[in-house]
Formats: C-alpha cells, structure tokens, sequence
C-alpha cells in the first residue's frame, strides 16, 4: 500500500534521496545559491520568528576549508565533493526582545531546512543533511553571536551516481502506529 499512496505524492518529494556522492563538477552559482536561500526564507515560523541562519561555503573559497576541517570521517568521504556546504544555526535565545527562549526554533530551522531542500530538488539538485561533524570545532572555529546555535548541515550538489542509491523509508502504519505511546 506504502508504494501505492508514493505513486501520489509530488515527484519533488517521491524522488527526494540524500547522495552519498557527489559530481566534484556541479558547481552552485550564486543565482541558484539564492534561489535555496530564498525558499529557506518562506518556511513557517512560531510567532513568525525565523530562528536560522545559513552559512553557505562553496568549495574554492576560504570559508569552505575553515568547515570541511571539522567533519568526521564518515562524512569527510563525500561532503567535500559537494557543490555547497551549507552551516544550519538556530537562535535559540533572544537578548533584545522578551522573548528568552523558543522551544520552536530547532523545529523552525527543520523547516526552513526542508524548503531549501525541495527548492533544490526542483532544480534538478541533490541534498544530504547531516549532523556528522565536530560541533564543538566548528562552533569555536565560527564563533557565531550569541544566542546562535550550530545545528547541523546541509550539502548540496549534483549527485554523482543515483544507479546506487536505495530509499527506505517505514511504512505509513509504523509512523502513526501506537508503538511509540505508552498504552
């Protein structure tokens, strides 16, 4: 049934994958850069905050090396490959407004995050997001403001070789099962 009701959802989102390679040639412009970055902008937000922030780093420019140098192996094998590397932050706390804290703004940064993803699969792009680094490198390498939180990341590219990749997904009836609620 799972492969029936996939069949009717949009091809953006029934062919999504997340590479583990990518074509080292697929470079990102700064057209389609702010194409992803504008589609990252229209996610919905709690109160209509916006809590994320991007750092986009192409390869061949300096900031590209200050990231790479903090990814863990695993990741390390393909990530450099991209065409963009892209640093998800969140502002969790606010200091100029009464706002504290959002307990949303992890949750928003996923959304926006997501935008950016189907907006590069209507490009004929590929993304594999992932959380494979040192987050405690990276975010003393970046030194992001205060309130700001590194996430994760985002790498975005032409995929080098699709014939490899095999999706799977739990079945419909396994999300909304009950097996994660205590009876």
């Amino acid at each position: 049934m799972d492969q029936d009701l996939r069949l009717g959802i949009h091809p953006l989102l029934a062919d999504r994958f997340s590479p583990d390679q990518f074509d080292p040639a697929g470079s990102i412009d700064d057209e389609q850069l702010g194409l992803l970055l504008e589609a990252a902008r229209w996610a919905p937000s709690a109160g209509n905050s916006q809590p994320w922030g991007f750092l986009p780093v192409r390869p061949r420019e300096p900031g590209h090396v200050r990231v790479i140098r903090h990814l863990a192996r695993s990741s390390a094998r393909w990530a450099p490959n991209a065409g963009l590397l892209i640093v998800n932050l969140t502002r969790r706390y606010v200091d100029d407004t009464d706002l504290v804290y959002s307990e949303f703004a992890d949750y928003d940064l996923g959304q926006a995050v997501a935008y950016l993803t189907v907006q590069a699969q209507a490009m004929g792009l590929t993304c594999h997001q992932f959380r494979a680094f040192d987050i405690e490198g990276l975010t003393a390498e970046l030194r992001p403001n205060p309130g700001w939180v590194v996430m994760s990341m985002t790498a975005v590219g032409v995929a080098a070789d699709r014939g490899q990749q095999v999706r799977r997904r739990r079945s419909v009836a396994e999300m909304c099962g009950d097996p994660w609620m205590e009876t």
